[in-house]
């Protein structure tokens, strides 16, 4: 018997080497774009190198890696098409890749870099320019400007890595995932301005399975922003300042819209934000929902409305006076909440009287204003506290 376990154990330790020798021996392919015509000097159009270098692993049997070096690219716009045969592309920069000067060189274009159809795409490191400041400074004096465009987007995409990449300077939105599934950002740069327009961090729509991990979003709009149809979504361990918070809305600008639910948020920081933890919906009849969702851990610094729900958005007063919002907002927790109000009221609750706001939960939370007690206003907001609760809770 042990001379017979003696061979089959030998017999299998040679089918084992063997899978680990096919394992070993899986190719991997880098495309470097200098080999493919690349500038690193931030003026010769790199383009289409870096347009070659995706087609080469897109039609790849095997992994790929797209290598961006050390240096400056410049890239009109691109559009990253999918499916591919490969499911494992990686996107390694050390370089930076940056928008045109003349932000009218990229034309009609609503995304500057826009993946489709990807599966198993990863960005490892990197700098993205999206040279937005001119952009800014067109809007900000009211001439005839381009909207402009988003810096990098996801679209119908899945089983994404975003590791340690910087976006600076974007025209519009920095970072967009829409329609997309598993999509994991960590260590992610957001840079602009507290004044630049519409430049939102991130983005999440339409998706499910997202998440937004130890990050830092300075931005003049939400560092995130949440739109309908999102769920699974965690955010953690980010840094939000300067910039709107963290918003899930507006939601309900259309009467059937997909609604928002299990959301987490928790170890968060908020410094000299517009807003902390919003939620905001249009004054406007709809099917849509906000529900099962968790902010935990919050550590807030001079912020104007550190915890609000908005149910009566109407900017401008257009298409909606008179109306108010069918969103239906339920189950929503805030725990462990703490730090400094920068506005007399710390907490708002205005929901619609149509579809007041149910299963409001507080607990443990503790603002001020400075060095004083801070207020609370509730209408049509109706739940529950745990533990101490300061400002003093209005809920009904």
């Amino acid at each position: 018997m042990a001379k017979i376990a003696t061979i089959l154990f030998i017999q299998l330790m040679v089918i084992f080497l063997s899978i680990c020798q096919e394992t070993l021996a899986i190719e991997i392919t880098t495309y470097n774009i200098l080999k493919l015509g690349a500038n690193p000097n931030g003026k010769g159009d790199s383009t289409n190198s870096l347009s070659k270098a995706w087609s080469l692993a897109c039609e790849s049997k095997t992994p790929s890696i797209i290598y961006v070096p050390k240096g400056s690219f410049l890239i009109k716009h691109l559009n990253f098409k999918g499916p591919c045969r490969n499911k494992g592309i990686t996107f390694r920069v050390d370089g930076i890749l940056v928008a045109p000067t003349n932000y009218n060189d990229i034309g009609d274009a609503n995304y500057w870099l826009l993946f489709e159809w990807a599966d198993g795409v990863s960005i490892n490191g990197g700098t993205l320019d999206g040279r937005g400041v001119a952009l800014w400074a067109c809007k900000k004096n009211g001439k005839n400007c381009p909207s402009g465009v988003t810096t990098l987007a996801f679209s119908n995409s899945k089983n994404v890595a975003i590791n340690g990449l910087t976006s600076r300077n974007s025209q519009m939105f920095h970072i967009v995932i829409n329609g997309c599934e598993n999509v994991k950002l960590q260590g992610v740069n957001v840079l602009a301005s507290g004044n630049s327009p519409n430049t939102d961090g991130i983005h999440v729509q339409l998706s499910k399975g997202i998440s937004i991990l130890q990050s830092k979003i300075s931005t003049g709009d939400d560092c995130v922003s949440i739109g309908p149809g999102t769920t699974n979504l965690l955010i953690e361990k980010v840094h939000c300042g300067p910039g709107h918070g963290v918003s899930i809305g507006s939601l309900g600008k259309d009467f059937d819209e997909a609604g928002v639910q299990n959301v987490t948020v928790k170890n968060v920081t908020l410094s000299s934000t517009q807003n902390g933890l919003r939620i905001k919906t249009w004054a406007k009849p709809s099917k849509g929902f906000v529900r099962n969702i968790l902010f935990q851990h919050a550590i807030m610094t001079n912020v104007e409305n550190p915890i609000v729900i908005d149910q009566n958005y109407c900017p401008s007063n257009k298409n909606c006076p008179g109306q108010v919002s069918g969103v239906k907002i339920s189950d929503v927790t805030y725990h462990d909440i703490q730090g400094t109000s920068a506005t007399g009221i710390a907490v708002k609750f205005d929901c619609s009287k149509a579809s007041p706001c149910q299963g409001i939960k507080l607990e443990s939370v503790h603002l001020k204003y400075k060095n004083q007690p801070a207020r609370a206003s509730c209408l049509n907001a109706v739940g529950t506290t745990v533990g101490p609760i300061e400002p003093s809770s209005c809920l009904s």
